[in-house]
């Protein structure tokens, strides 16, 4: 793939202090373009300065919502290489999601070609501050300026990066969260197991209940019989019962995390038992009661993994392990970002170095 560079005249001052980052606030200096026109296909590549982007008021993904996304990270290892945690694995993800959605698939290869040189464009955004990294958002969206419910004629790829620090606030503390039911997510047929932007549409009115009572995230249930658990927010769930890490099953409804792929090989590797299975609410709480829930945590790329201090459900929460981290969840922690940031060897092939 030819993929033309035009360097920005205006580079923006880069942050002085990295530990102060945030997540998702600042951003690079480029980003890379890629049109798809009906009867064309994917054309001029290119990587240009950051910026506003000119659309139609009547552009279709602002009407019917055909729009998919990702996220990945890139991190500077001790070496001062920069390196990519399984990106073949988000790319061929966002080949799920557009396959979902009616939208033109991208090679594989020619989006870790493309970030490649984004990255290589922009190396030195990517943050050298220890917890830093260089988080990568590729998405496409409909652009065809048309009234009327039909796959596009015209999709834009876009990928931008943000030099961003932990994901939240409290760092590797205990996170709490409550258990939504009243809305519902998705359901299987539907689009919750890709990276849909309608998806976390739906899931913001849980969310802003959740923070009403002082959680920090919402736990979705199925969307059917409102008792099995999918996920928590924008993060795969896992919990740790009778010496057994459970998580949900990939039923359709729930999103295929690259971080919890992740987590179970690990697991395995380890010789912990895993299981993929239906877990309803009620059995988790009874689990608790039973002396057998010793913890719950979170998976997903902005935070890795989010130990779960509290749930609630009703009007009943109940403190897990303590209130602290579990062994499990510190293990999977240091070791995924051990193998991420280079401190420990990749003996799972999963990094991939960006040529520079």
């Amino acid at each position: 793939m030819d993929i033309t560079i035009t360097k920005t005249t205006s580079p923006k001052a880069k942050p002085a202090d990295e530990t102060g980052l945030g997540f998702g606030k600042i951003f690079s200096d480029h980003m890379f373009i890629m049109e798809h026109d009906k009867g064309e296909g994917w054309h001029d590549a290119r990587i240009v300065p950051f910026g506003d982007i000119s659309l139609s008021p009547a552009a279709m993904v602002l009407h019917y919502g055909q729009e998919i996304f990702e996220g990945l990270k890139a991190y500077r290892t001790p070496d001062d290489t920069i390196r990519l945690f399984r990106p073949e694995e988000n790319f061929k993800r966002l080949n799920v999601s557009a396959r979902r959605s009616v939208i033109p698939e991208i090679p594989v290869e020619d989006s870790i070609q493309a970030l490649n040189e984004l990255i290589k464009t922009d190396v030195e955004w990517v943050p050298r501050t220890s917890g830093a990294s260089l988080y990568i958002r590729p998405f496409i969206f409909a652009a065809d300026p048309f009234i009327g419910v039909r796959p596009s004629d015209k999709y834009y790829y876009i990928i931008f990066t943000s030099p961003s620090g932990a994901y939240y606030s409290t760092g590797l503390n205990p996170v709490s969260i409550y258990v939504e039911e009243n809305y519902v997510r998705a359901v299987k047929g539907g689009m919750g197991f890709i990276k849909a932007g309608g998806n976390y549409a739906a899931s913001l009115i849980g969310q802003q209940e959740a923070h009403a009572k002082n959680y920090e995230q919402v736990l979705w249930l199925d969307g059917v019989e409102r008792k099995y658990i999918e996920e928590v927010g924008a993060m795969n769930v896992f919990f740790v019962i009778d010496g057994c890490v459970v998580t949900p099953e990939l039923s359709g409804s729930i999103l295929p995390g690259i971080t919890r792929m992740s987590v179970i090989e690990l697991c395995r590797k380890w010789g912990l038992k895993v299981a993929e299975r239906r877990l309803s609410a009620d059995e988790v709480f009874a689990a608790y009661d039973n002396g057998k829930l010793s913890e719950i945590f979170g998976s997903g790329t902005a935070a890795v993994i989010s130990p779960v201090g509290v749930l609630s459900r009703g009007e009943r929460a109940i403190e897990i392990n303590g209130g602290k981290i579990g062994e499990i969840s510190q293990r999977l922690y240091d070791t995924l970002t051990g193998i991420q940031y280079g401190r420990i060897p990749d003996d799972m092939g999963w990094t991939r170095k960006v040529e520079i």
